[in-house]
């Protein structure tokens, strides 16, 4: 008993021992904590692009043709024919369907035939009126007033029935041609509704459709405030710019990107829609062969649909990532003098295709606009501003295709000082679909 308890007090100081040695050694390694890094952080920034844009307002619209054609029977029959491929292009005149004309053709023939009877019995009542009158002249006696009436309504009688069996003849020929359904515009034709041996109702069975195809409507509704920008539009002799087919509108397929196709505005309805405070509008848009040898464009398709509700004037732009949402407001943050960041709510305008946002309120074309870092920075902190274009980096030597060239306020006050990045200068261009002659194209009005 007594040597375990030796033993157990053994161990107890060697264990002592052995924290004691770890703690020893814990201190003796111990190093004093690191300075903490307080250089301010690395951002980039740059001055806001001036260039001039317009305004716009996008919709989603649907195509239509401007001809339609169901194409019917117009007498009742059984078709024998159709010679025509379905999808195909065809003109005005073509046969599309030919329906069995045989009872048509005994019709028209038994029409001839009176109508030549007609005629027939006509010349007969002529010659008895004719002889009557000339025998009342040699003798007056020798034939009574009465018969002369008598033969004179019979003559009369006789050419009424020619004028009828003339207008009997002329439907038996409209029936006969009928019997060959003919496609009355110029477009794309459908597939076949009936085959071969079915019967064709007259003016009930549609047989196919035929729709045109160049050039297309655009059809889309617009909000009452946007159309009333629309026709407040000042426009050269104060001309109304849905009238005059001034005012441009860009469409874009649901595969593509921007608005590449152009057009013109022909049309607006004429009262707006109680229920939804909208106004119909229609486009009107080329729809020519493309490489492949077909139009892009079918009626029914759903596009999007740009429209501009300003004349061109000059604006600021800022990256789309310079931008940064507040409980739902917009705001940038700026480099002033001291190199202090301050916190700016600005009131945003139409995006850009080449990445940029027009800035309509809160900005000036001499800030200076962080366009990364901005999860570093807190308002009134100092930073370590360094220069870069705004313009995307994609693009760096010209816009964003369709996009006017622009101005970078920071690379031209660079190139003066030889530092930081530049940017060609814009040269002038052709006018845009407006007709507004500018400095730049816009993206949207190629």
């Amino acid at each position: 008993m007594k040597r375990a308890q030796q033993s157990l007090a053994a161990m107890l100081r060697c264990t002592f021992c052995l924290l004691a040695a770890c703690a020893v050694f814990s201190a003796c390694s111990h190093k004093p904590p690191t300075e903490t890094d307080t250089a301010p952080p690395t951002v980039t920034v740059s001055l806001p692009v001036a260039r001039e844009v317009t305004d716009f307002v996008e919709f989603v619209g649907r195509i239509e043709a401007p001809l339609s054609l169901e194409v019917r029977a117009r007498v009742t029959g059984y078709l024998v024919k159709m010679p025509f491929k379905e999808g195909s292009l065809v003109k005005t005149g073509d046969v599309l369907f030919e329906i069995d004309d045989r009872m048509y053709k005994d019709e028209l023939d038994h029409a001839q035939a009176s109508l030549d009877e007609m005629k027939a019995a006509l010349v007969k009542a002529q010659a008895f009126l004719d002889i009557g009158l000339e025998t009342q002249k040699i003798s007056t006696g020798a034939i009574s007033q009465q018969e002369i009436v008598q033969r004179r309504g019979a003559r009369d009688e006789s050419q009424a029935s020619v004028l009828s069996a003339e207008a009997t003849l002329r439907k038996c020929q409209l029936n006969y041609e009928w019997c060959k359904v003919t496609s009355a515009i110029d477009g794309r034709v459908s597939r076949y509704n009936l085959t071969l041996g079915n019967l064709a109702d007259q003016d009930t069975t549609v047989l196919t459709t035929v729709v045109s195809e160049d050039p297309l409507y655009a059809y889309f509704d617009v909000d009452e405030r946007t159309l009333l920008g629309v026709l407040r539009l000042n426009v050269p002799g104060n001309k109304d710019v849905i009238a005059a087919k001034s005012l441009p509108v860009m469409l874009g397929l649901a595969d593509e990107e921007g608005f590449p196709h152009t057009g013109y505005v022909d049309f607006a309805n004429n009262v707006v829609n109680s229920a939804t405070g909208t106004v119909t509008v229609r486009g009107v848009f080329a729809n020519p062969f493309i490489e492949s040898g077909r139009r892009l464009m079918r009626p029914g398709m759903f596009v999007r649909v740009r429209l501009p509700v300003s004349q061109p004037h000059q604006a600021l732009l800022v990256s789309e990532k310079a931008l940064a949402t507040d409980q739902g407001q917009k705001f940038v943050y700026v480099v002033d003098s001291q190199n202090a960041v301050q916190y700016r709510r600005v009131t945003v305008g139409a995006s850009q295709s080449d990445g940029l946002r027009v800035i309509n309120q809160g900005l000036k074309a001499d800030d200076l606009v962080l366009i990364s870092g901005l999860q570093l920075v807190r308002p009134r902190q100092t930073v370590k501003p360094e220069r870069a274009s705004m313009l995307p980096a994609s693009t760096p030597d010209k816009p964003a295709a369709g996009e006017p060239a622009a101005k970078d306020a920071s690379s031209k006050e660079a190139a003066s000082k030889g530092t930081g990045a530049t940017e060609p200068a814009s040269k002038d261009v052709a006018p845009d679909a407006a007709g507004h002659s500018a400095k730049t194209a816009p993206s949207d009005h190629p």
